[in-house]
């Protein structure tokens, strides 16, 4: 079997499909969920030449003289937008909530699958253009790995949404119109360019594309032509894609020869509270019993390096102290459990072991449950922000509050054992 086939079954059966975990999709993706009914006509309105309702019509009517004042050519609008539609897939997938969330532990475990750290390191022994890029960048190659593996599942599946259809989509339906026609300009500035032609900008139904799943703003601003054929190609060419993530994380604030973060253990009658909080260097952490989970010295850069604590499955999981890349990869993907699994899957690219702490088993928590959960803590005094299911830094600080106020420990990690005593004593059913 050829080489590149085996890799694309191999991944595809490891990966995870979990509707909020920014993996690598699967090969044959989920049905999404029926798209909503269209908005009534106004009275007396008449269809657009789309087809559709008259409002993405007059979106559309709008936009273009937007785009032109962004430099872009009426030909060019014309030829590409034209009998463009609304895809209702694209709208279906933006306004879906995950019914469920997953626990992190179970997130990294799905990151970290043997069969994936085998293809990274194969890959990682066979791309010789890594440790150039390293050292332009100062990106190590295991963490650029990770991301083209997280990302793309190494490049071979990237999504085959229509980019200038699916941000005309988003942007035409308004709920982050602003943000969407941005995007389309940047799109249509590509194919302006030469660099892709309309129908190679694909990618996911948001419209990150490429190997690297950079949205076309991300493409404008940092893609690299590192092979020298003058096309910054994300799409067919690994070492482009690859330097590509490099110039965005250093663009990001990665720091040359810091780390990213160490798991470390916690000592008895630690103050959990301090988790999300200040960020110390690493003798003002030891100064309070913490240490390296390995037992090895940090490096005089790490040891000069701010870290803060994390506890992404509560005080009963691994603990973290991240350092200040932690931060820069998540300007890629701004999630906790995105950071970590990028990290522990570069850690395992260059023969790293696990970690020594267990992952908790866990129960994972409905909409209705985060939902619950945010209600109670609000009645009972501790405003997380907006009941929206979404558990950010706002319900993780109200709950930390509250877990301090009831002498537990103060974590800030909603598990299920929380849910149910918060929705108790709020007299919640």
């Amino acid at each position: 079997m050829d080489r590149r086939v085996f890799l694309v079954l191999l991944l595809a059966g490891c990966a995870d499909t979990s509707a909020n975990a920014p993996l690598a999709p699967s090969v044959t993706p989920p049905k999404p969920p029926a798209a909503p009914p269209p908005a009534p006509a106004l009275p007396g309105a008449d269809p657009g030449a789309s087809g559709q309702a008259v409002g993405f019509d007059a979106w559309l009517a709008v936009f273009k003289q937007k785009a032109l004042a962004a430099g872009l050519t009426q030909q060019l609008l014309d030829r590409e937008l034209d009998g463009v539609t609304p895809d209702p897939k694209v709208i279906a997938l933006d306004g879906r909530q995950p019914e469920f969330s997953k626990p992190v532990g179970d997130y990294i475990k799905g990151v970290i699958g043997e069969d994936r750290v085998a293809v990274g390191q194969g890959e990682r022994r066979e791309l010789t253009f890594l440790p150039a890029i390293e050292a332009r960048y100062g990106v190590p190659r295991d963490i650029l790995l990770a991301v083209w593996a997280m990302e793309s599942a190494f490049g071979k599946i990237q999504g085959n949404f229509d980019v200038v259809r699916s941000m005309a989509s988003l942007a035409a339906d308004g709920r982050r119109r602003a943000w969407a026609e941005g995007e389309l300009i940047a799109a249509l500035k590509i194919i302006a360019s030469g660099e892709a032609t309309r129908a190679q900008l694909k990618g996911s139904w948001a419209g990150a594309m490429g190997q690297t799943q950079f949205l076309p703003s991300n493409y404008l601003a940092t893609a690299v032509d590192w092979d020298g054929d003058g096309r910054r190609d994300i799409w067919g060419s690994d070492a482009d894609s690859l330097a590509s993530a490099a110039n965005l994380l250093a663009k990001g604030g990665w720091k040359p020869g810091v780390g990213w973060a160490k798991e470390v253990i916690l000592p008895a009658g630690f103050d959990y509270s301090l988790a999300e909080g200040p960020r110390e260097i690493p003798a003002w952490w030891e100064a309070k019993g913490v240490r390296r989970a390995d037992g090895l010295p940090w490096t005089p850069a790490d040891a000069a390096s701010p870290a803060g604590l994390i506890l992404p499955a509560g005080w009963a999981g691994p603990a973290f102290l991240v350092l200040p890349n932690h931060f820069a990869i998540r300007s890629y993907n701004n999630s906790t459990s995105y950071a970590l699994g990028i990290g522990l899957l570069a850690d395992r690219f260059a023969g790293g072991g696990p970690l020594v702490a267990a992952w908790p088993v866990e129960t994972p928590l409905s909409l209705a449950d985060r939902m619950a959960a945010q209600i109670a803590l609000g009645r009972l005094g501790f405003d997380p922000g907006p009941a929206d299911g979404v558990v950010g830094a706002g319900t993780r600080k109200a709950l930390r509050a509250w877990q301090q106020n009831r002498r537990l420990p103060a974590d800030g990690y909603l598990s299920m054992d929380m849910v149910t005593r918060l929705k108790a004593e709020a007299g919640i059913s």
